[in-house]
């Protein structure tokens, strides 16, 4: 069976997902084929489950923080509560809430795999085993996301270790994990199992958060320790094997060992590219796809503008938010061609046809929490940058000793000196996650830090740091 649509989204993860709301709200009929749960990666097994697992474990520690609250805590954490929430949280692993959303905007849903057969044309292997072929008037959307890596350690693969899909809907911790990197995914599932009373070993080639400032990691590395757990730097591991007693036994190149009950590997991600049939329009199977600032992929055959490639396949920034910023920017961009509008047209409808990804935010929801967005101060120096430096403690603001008795933690914004402008900025410490969109809209926004003096902060809030690290810059020669 054959037949003509408007645009085919290949994956119905939240990427995929805003391609195909703005496609169709542009007045496109839209496909999405999806092969697992609507929702995709990070609805069930990645953002949702795991910041779901840290919450609980979190808040107990805040509560410790703050005398009068921490007096009545009588008990320890229910891990049992903490699993069901999280089961609570991805519905049980079902996609019923998230399939009737898409019918209640109109977008057609085809369960199954599928792949590309030659330019706008896509063969679907249907969960019944038929097979439908569909092709584009408009354009195809990559959307598929990404896998783990698993390095080639020996023995690693057949001791059956954890991915990050096994850490986030496990049904119960195990008594000690072990855990291969020092992202994201290791720091934070690292904190998790710590807060369940699981007995954690990071294993850590170089330092914690390597693409974040250096103060973060030793923060990040200070917590977890203080939690129970052991974070070993500057280790490899050289072989894996799993025993007869199911235990896992690590041998390390500096010749000592762990052995835990379970491993988890979180040293990066590969393109889930391999098997969509990218060969068919001359591209790379299992490649990252090359685009330009409008989501359109470069080197595939066939006329026009037709293939696409959002979220982390792409990847520009292995991040659910960025991902489904590029598939909104795409989706308008799709439409605007379909209708032979200038995809330039007004930032308030197309975003300027572009995504634009200068600022990049991102948190980390570690012991402590870690946040940042733009450029550390390394790689602006790197780039070239006349670089100030506003760097403060946390605890400068009042509202962060009032949120916690022995609050520590560390803010920087990274100023570019020739254009008056913030172009990074880190906090790290208990609950600055919502710092961060400030910082965030300042480095879009291009805001001169003389009108962020203007920008006050209400006392005593956390967002006084503010305040702190533009005093710790200088005061504008207007106001000195």
């Amino acid at each position: 069976m054959e037949r003509e649509v408007d645009v085919i989204v290949l994956g119905g993860g939240p990427v995929g997902e805003n391609v195909a709301d703005r496609t169709r709200a542009g007045g496109l009929e839209t496909v999405i084929v999806e092969r697992e749960l609507v929702g995709g990666e990070c609805s069930y097994w990645a953002c949702i489950p795991s910041k779901t697992l840290l919450r609980s474990a979190a808040a107990l520690r805040a509560a410790r923080r703050v005398s009068g609250a921490a007096e009545a805590i009588t008990g320890s954490l229910d891990v049992a509560a903490v699993l069901r929430r999280r089961d609570y949280w991805v519905s049980d692993w079902t996609d019923t809430g998230a399939v009737g959303w898409l019918d209640s905007v109109g977008i057609e849903l085809e369960r199954g795999s599928g792949r590309l057969d030659g330019p706008r044309r896509v063969v679907v292997e249907r969960s019944d085993g038929t097979e439908v072929t569909l092709v584009a008037r408009h354009a195809v959307v990559v959307s598929t996301g990404s896998d783990p890596v698993v390095p080639p350690i020996p023995g690693l693969v057949e001791a059956r270790p954890w991915t990050s899909r096994d850490a986030t809907s496990a049904k119960d911790p195990p008594a000690r994990l072990a855990i291969i990197g020092g992202g994201v995914v290791a720091t934070e599932m690292a904190t998790a199992y710590a807060g369940f009373g699981t007995e954690v070993t990071l294993l850590v080639r170089s330092r914690l958060l390597g693409g974040f400032e250096p103060f973060a990691g030793e923060a990040v590395a200070a917590g977890l320790r203080g939690l129970g757990a052991s974070v070993r730097l500057g280790v490899e591991p050289t072989k894996v094997e799993r025993t007869e007693q199911g235990e896992v036994v690590i041998t390390l190149d500096d010749e000592s060992s762990v052995t835990a009950d379970e491993v988890l590997v979180a040293t990066g991600r590969t393109p889930r590219t391999r098997r969509i049939g990218l060969d068919t329009v001359d591209l790379e199977p299992g490649a990252w796809l090359d685009v330009d600032e409008t989501m359109l992929v470069h080197g595939a055959t066939g006329d026009g503008d037709w293939l696409y490639a959002t979220g982390d396949v792409n990847h520009r920034a292995l991040l659910t938010h960025q991902g489904k910023y590029q598939g909104r920017a795409a989706g308008d961009v799709i439409a605007a061609r379909a209708k032979g509008t200038r995809v330039d047209a007004s930032p308030w409808g197309v975003h300027a046809a572009t995504a634009d990804h200068a600022a990049v935010p991102q948190v980390v929801f570690a012991e402590p929490e870690c946040v940042a967005v733009g450029l550390t101060e390394a790689a602006a120096r790197r780039a070239g940058i006349e670089v100030r430096i506003g760097d403060v403690a946390m605890e400068s603001a009042s509202g962060a000793g009032i949120l916690a008795d022995g609050y520590e933690g560390r803010a920087r914004l990274v100023v570019d000196a020739g254009r008056g402008v913030v172009v990074g900025a880190t906090f790290v410490g208990q609950d600055v996650a919502e710092l961060l969109h400030a910082a965030t809209t300042a480095i879009v926004g291009e805001v001169p830090v003389d009108r962020l003096w203007h920008a006050v902060p209400a006392f005593p809030t956390m967002s006084e740091v503010w305040l702190r690290l533009l005093e710790d810059l200088g005061r504008p020669e207007a106001a000195a």
